[in-house]
């Protein structure tokens, strides 16, 4: 038992991501912004891996191989599992992960307040994107409470 301890990374970096090797590979893949179980699962199996095996017992070359493997996701995902279809800038079906997913939706938002979209104007403001009702639901600040009407 007690080499079994000494042999186990405690934590596994995989695209600039720290992630825990206590946890099964594919609960750990989704510790990377942009990846999720599925995605994970489908991954770990293109990598020859088994899923439920713990991340951090896995040999060096297992751990490369995998780090490969989610690199280079957009290769390995269906065009229904990509999480930036069509591309507001290039038009081509995409997935992104880590610190790429933040800068492109970073960017994304500041076209459409550019455009002046109405999706962008209600982020500028704050207020609901996607149609939802805002008279009595989302209120924060010191529009809580009831207001009298004024007679």
């Amino acid at each position: 038992m007690p080499e079994e301890n000494e042999e186990l990374k405690h934590i596994v970096r995989i695209l600039n991501t720290d992630l825990n090797g206590h946890q099964p590979v594919q609960m750990a893949l989704t510790g990377i912004k942009g990846m999720g179980r599925r995605n994970a699962r489908l991954l770990t199996q293109k990598a020859e891996i088994e899923p439920t095996e713990t991340l951090g017992m896995l040999s060096d070359e297992a751990i490369s191989r995998l780090r490969d493997i989610v690199e280079s996701a957009q290769d390995h995902l269906p065009v229904w599992m990509k999480n930036r279809r069509k591309d507001l800038l290039t038009g081509e079906d995409r997935h992104v992960m880590g610190t790429d997913l933040m800068l492109t939706q970073r960017e994304e938002m500041d076209i459409i307040r550019k455009t002046r979209s109405y999706r962008g104007i209600r982020h500028e403001r704050g207020l609901r994107v996607r149609g939802q009702k805002t008279r009595s639901t989302g209120r924060r600040g010191a529009t809580v409470g009831v207001s009298r009407k004024k007679k």
